[in-house]
């Protein structure tokens, strides 16, 4: 079960690890609020059930009482669950945030993840964030633990840098790893399967990630950068022609000029280096450090998606879908801006199946092809 799906970022980096040991993946419930992402969970993975409404509406009772009556009907509905992952809504607890930061009140939905286990009782449960969610005041986190160990759960949390899982970006993450403790065999404990990234996979840069990319033909806006303004035409035609990568205060809005440490707004790319982290501005030099390093544009979508780890196959953009769906390229910057990066669950999902906390039956052990809108789940960038 993927709750707070988004697009199935998650999701797919589970299968990915389900396919390299020839395991099916069925996903009972998958819930994100917003229509577009939901579109693009299910074009991509066409079996699952791939719902568009409120986490908390689903999971609605509070910690520790008993079940309500839509909670008792998920469970009639769903069935048994041996992986239950999500990932919370996260602007709430982002440093970029200088409004409602720590004290926003979509930081609880962090808490619906542990009624969420409460209710099913999975084998194991992943919930990712943001690293500042443990500064949450309301101690989101630090009650989640508590009631996640009450349940009979070993729990334990980790800060993730996703750098080190062969992702192309600087970006790292909370992660909270619980397992149920009739669930682990041979007696690994929660704290043994969140160590992820020592698994020598050497660190990628933007050429490896997008170099591929820079002649490709556009078909449609996912391979065309956005176009910018006058000025902002001018600053990027300025870091070329200068060959600069950080932009001078004069080049700078007035805004934006003076003593700051925003070096990386309007600023460019290296090829020998990763990206920055990847948000919903990527195709705004103002947003961040997202000119090409080699062109004076601001990344494509697509460009983007690699850096986040999505191989060539998962569609953000795909005409063929049935139902066919359309989305706008405000829609798919956002949704690739909040997807998690796949090979954060794959690696994690892989050293659950090894410690045998995720276990399949033998009637179900074979991953069918139609099982997922694309055969080639597993295949790298």
């Amino acid at each position: 079960m993927d709750l707070f799906a988004g697009c199935g970022g998650l999701t797919l980096g589970v299968a990915q690890a389900a396919h390299k040991r020839d395991v099916a993946l069925d996903v009972r419930l998958a819930v994100d609020f917003e229509a577009a992402p939901a579109k693009v969970f299910k074009a991509n993975f066409p079996k699952a059930n791939v719902q568009e409404g409120a986490v908390e509406s689903y999971f609605d009772g509070d910690l520790g009482a008993p079940l309500t009556a839509r909670e008792t009907e998920i469970v009639s509905t769903v069935g048994e669950v041996g992986l239950l992952i999500g990932g919370p809504p996260c602007q709430g607890h982002s440093n970029l945030n200088n409004h409602t930061r720590r004290t926003d009140p979509k930081n609880r939905l962090y808490l619906r993840m542990a009624r969420a286990a409460e209710v099913l009782l999975p084998r194991a449960v992943v919930i990712e964030n943001v690293l500042a969610v443990v500064n949450d005041k309301q101690q989101v986190v630090s009650r989640a633990i508590a009631h996640l160990k009450k349940l009979g759960y070993d729990v334990a949390t980790s800060r993730i840098d996703l750098l080190k899982l062969g992702v192309a970006q600087t970006r790292k993450r909370h992660i909270l790893l619980a397992i149920r403790e009739n669930a682990r065999d041979f007696g690994v404990s929660a704290a043994d399967l969140l160590q992820i990234e020592d698994h020598g996979i050497a660190p990628h840069d933007l050429r490896w990630a997008i170099g591929d990319l820079l002649h490709v033909q556009p078909k449609s806006f996912f391979d065309e950068a956005a176009v910018p303004s006058a000025d902002n035409q001018r600053r990027m035609n300025y870091l070329f022609e200068n060959d600069e990568y950080n932009l001078p205060n004069e080049e700078r809005p007035e805004c934006h000029q003076g003593n700051h440490n925003y070096t990386s707004m309007y600023g460019r790319l290296w090829w020998d280096r990763p990206s920055q982290t990847i948000t919903s501005g990527f195709a705004t030099m103002g947003r961040g450090r997202f000119v090409h390093p080699a062109v004076p544009r601001c990344l494509t979508a697509h460009e983007a998606a690699r850096i986040q780890g999505f191989p060539d196959f998962f569609k953000f953009v795909d005409e063929r879908a049935k139902p066919r769906y359309e989305l706008t390229r405000t829609e798919v910057q956002v949704i690739i801006g909040n997807a998690v990066p796949p090979p954060l669950t794959e690696a994690l999902t892989s050293n659950l199946f090894d410690a045998e906390v995720l276990q399949t039956k033998d009637e179900t052990s074979r991953l069918l092809e139609d099982d997922f809108a694309a055969p080639a789940i597993g295949l790298a960038c």
